[in-house]
């Protein structure tokens, strides 16, 4: 089935630039996996380099960074933190203040969310992004340029989600931006014009009718609406429930996107000649297959580009299906907006290699809680099959940075671990349980398993019944409706695999502590629905991440409102 398409293979400046692209995209993954070759003189490099840099601080003055030596010296002088503990240092920075954590200015101040939902202010210098950030940046798309090349022949063969360029950035009190790392022009910054991701060059990358720069459900629409007149062949979202966002947005804005392509609009706004033959075909696939599909409009749909661990797994091989079932699910990097972790250089569907090039790095086991003087081990220490708190420090300021996030490692490839993205370190204690995302993932795979069953999404929920000891209520979307049979035999299922799981959970049901699990059974869609309505009230959409703990009990009742069978089992 032929698909319209709104641009052509651009002329030979647009080749000769997709060439220097790739040389680079390639150079960068040699250059890491040269650094494999030693990995610890490459570790004590970044170390010599960051404290050399940084000696002169405030911060370094008042470490004495300047007299450390080695990773053990590191560790006597400066304790684990977290965010809250490096802020005063930060806020100092983002006043105008020079000196502070790092030798040079910050140009732009990356905003997260983190697991608590304030805005952090991560500083972002041109000497991190030089020697830290754009290596494994630029390495990060080399399995996607060696194996999936014709996605970056034209501008619009990728359908880059989370990319959302702004005229008017928020600013910190100095002036500089407070924005997210997808709102940055790298090349108008940072002098990197190669550094433009695949997408950002599409006709929908800068929207030409108006739009509320807040108004973000809005501009998925109008991108989405553009894109059904390409050949869209990737689609990027780097968090994975943006991606499943787009099967259902493409269900419920059906109507308005075939009228705007019939009659030429964008938004209800004039946009270009109509396009009656497009619409005409969109709507014998709707027809044809009731449910429209991204796999029925983009029939040379390739690859999806995405997180594809933590509850992504549960969900991620029927959403694969939704856009065609020879799509590939390629792993974005393990990283954050403080700094990278791991990057995939090849196509293992979850694990990227350590980019033992970029930061310092140190591992605390995942069971053990994180404090200023926790113990800590190398790379050379970890264990395949084993989670661990990630801690870093880097050249842009972080020293012992515990950022929130879990690992898992796979296994060693060219002497470096492999890692996956596990979950954040966010723990659920309501009896001495301790349970972690990852734990609660594992056990809702395998209770699944027991029956052949999918669900679209999780949550998790400790209530206290009246009169009774606390337990965990799951809420489950399922793909199709279960049985009552079904539903007992995976609750059973995860009961059995949280205590598999956690020695916490098991003790504390075996003591009575809590009681057995409960299962809720939502609609498919409420997930989807919950992601939409937070869009709408102005979240930006690369930041509504999913979430498995919820206590918020608002939040709680909202998501499961519209439960769609039974009770609680």
């Amino acid at each position: 089935m032929k698909t319209a398409e709104t641009t052509t293979a651009g002329p030979p400046a647009g080749e000769e630039r997709l060439d220097r692209y790739r040389a680079r995209v390639f150079l960068e993954r040699d250059r890491l996996r040269e650094a494999f070759a030693d990995p610890a003189a490459r570790q004590r490099e970044v170390l010599a380099d960051l404290l050399a840099f940084n000696a002169g601080t405030a911060y370094g003055k008042a470490h004495d960074l300047g007299r450390l030596r080695t990773l053990d010296d590191l560790r006597a002088a400066v304790p684990v933190q977290d965010y809250a503990a490096l802020s005063p240092w930060i806020e100092r920075m983002a006043e105008g203040e020079p000196n502070v954590l790092t030798a040079d200015q910050p140009a732009v101040f990356f905003t997260s969310s983190g697991s608590t939902g304030a805005h952090k202010k991560i500083p972002v210098t041109p000497r991190f992004m030089r020697t830290t950030f754009f290596p494994f940046y630029y390495a990060a798309w080399a399995p996607m340029a060696e194996h999936f090349p014709d996605v970056l022949t034209r501008p619009d063969a990728v359908l880059n989600l989370k990319h959302d360029p702004v005229a008017a950035h928020p600013t910190t009190a100095s002036g500089r931006p407070h924005v997210g790392a997808s709102q940055v022009d790298f090349g108008k910054m940072f002098g990197e014009h190669l550094s433009a991701e695949p997408g950002t060059a599409a006709p929908w990358a800068t929207l030409p009718v108006p739009v509320a720069a807040g108004d973000y459900l809005e501009k998925m629409y109008l991108r989405l609406r553009m894109a059904v007149e390409s050949d869209v062949r990737c689609v990027i979202g780097i968090n994975p429930a943006m991606v499943a966002a787009l099967p259902y947005q493409l269900r419920q804005w059906w109507p308005r996107i075939v009228k705007d392509v019939r009659d030429g609009t964008l938004g209800g706004h004039p946009y270009r000649a109509p396009n009656r033959e497009r619409a005409a075909e969109l709507e014998r696939l709707a027809a044809y297959f009731g449910t429209v599909r991204p796999a029925h409009v983009w029939p040379n749909m390739r690859l999806l580009f995405c997180w594809t661990t933590g509850l992504a797994s549960l969900y991620l091989p029927r959403l694969r299906e939704e856009f065609g079932p020879g799509v590939t699910a390629l792993p974005a990097p393990v990283a954050a907006s403080e700094g990278p972790v791991g990057v995939a250089l090849d196509r293992h569907p979850t694990a990227g290699s350590l980019v033992v090039t970029a930061s310092v790095y140190e591992f605390v086991d995942a069971d053990q809680e994180l404090g200023p003087d926790v113990a800590t081990l190398g790379p050379d220490e970890l264990e395949a099959g084993r989670e661990y708190h990630v801690i870093y420090s880097h050249v842009g300021g972080l020293y012992r940075y515990a950022g929130g996030d879990v690992v898992r490692v796979v296994d060693t490839v060219d002497g470096v671990p492999r890692l996956s993205y596990a979950g954040r370190r966010n723990v659920s204690d309501a009896a001495g349980e301790r349970l972690r995302d990852a734990q609660v993932v594992r056990a809702l795979r395998s209770a699944l398993g027991v029956a052949g069953l999918a669900a679209r999404n999780a949550a998790c929920h400790v209530e206290t019944p009246e009169g009774g000891a606390p337990r965990y209520v799951f809420a489950l979307a399922g793909e199709s409706v279960w049985s009552a049979d079904e539903t007992r035999r995976i609750t059973a299922a995860l009961d059995t695999g949280l205590a598999r799981e956690s020695a916490g959970y098991r003790a504390a049901r075996d003591a009575g502590r809590l009681g057995p699990v409960a299962l809720l059974l939502l609609d498919p869609d409420a997930f989807l629905r919950e992601w939409q309505d937070t869009v709408a009230r102005g979240v930006r959409p690369p930041q509504v991440k999913d979430r498995l703990f919820r206590q918020d009990p608002e939040n709680w009742r909202q998501l499961t409102a519209a439960a769609r069978q039974g009770d609680r089992s």
